[in-house]
């Protein structure tokens, strides 16, 4: 009973760490470095709040779905 009630604990702690999501700023960085391996140059990226209207594509979402990560060429 005492293992059953350890694994149900465990597992509701790895459920709420993934929940959160990565931080914007670690997101952020690998997804720079992916893009500036394939070459690219000219473009930022910016941490705005989900669903703000901002020019650009949304290429990532990070602290628990609730900010976006916006690519801006030139």
């Amino acid at each position: 009973m005492k293992k059953f009630l350890l694994a149900v604990g465990l597992l509701s702690m790895a459920g709420t760490v993934l929940a959160a999501g990565k931080p914007c700023e670690e997101l952020k960085s690998e997804i720079a470095a992916k893009i500036d391996a394939k070459g690219a140059s000219g473009y930022s990226l910016e941490v705005v709040a989900k669903g703000a209207a901002a020019d650009g594509k949304v290429v990532g979402t990070c602290e628990g779905g609730t900010k976006e990560i916006v690519y801006k060429r030139g």
